[in-house]
């Protein structure tokens, strides 16, 4: 016997987001969006005082909050290797050493 129900899902309510976790997210990406580093952000009175830890944790896991701080880390990642890229006219640095061929005579 299948059970069917009308309207929404009635388990909808495990997967729906508070208003104030909206809200914290609307800050932390707003305060990491103005240069300030993600740690600071999450230590904020703000932040502290309107979430326990585990809500904190949530926050990280939210797709439009990885999805900021990545795209944030990649046009950071981009921007070091840019300048990487502009100081090549100095000395070449290798990491292996060059290899010799060995003509089997001991100095």
């Amino acid at each position: 016997m299948r059970v069917r129900f009308k309207g929404r899902n009635p388990f909808a309510f495990l997967f729906v987001r508070s208003r104030r976790e909206e809200y914290l997210s609307r800050y932390v990406l707003r305060e990491y969006a103005r240069g300030r580093s993600l740690q600071d952000v999450l230590e904020d009175p703000y932040i502290r005082n309107r979430s326990t830890p585990e809500e904190r944790t949530r926050l990280l896991e939210r797709p439009e909050v990885v999805a900021a701080i990545g795209k944030q880390t990649v046009a950071d990642l981009k921007e070091a290797l840019a300048g990487v890229h502009a100081d090549r006219r100095g000395p070449v640095v290798r990491l292996r050493p060059p290899v010799t061929a060995s003509d089997g005579t001991d100095s």
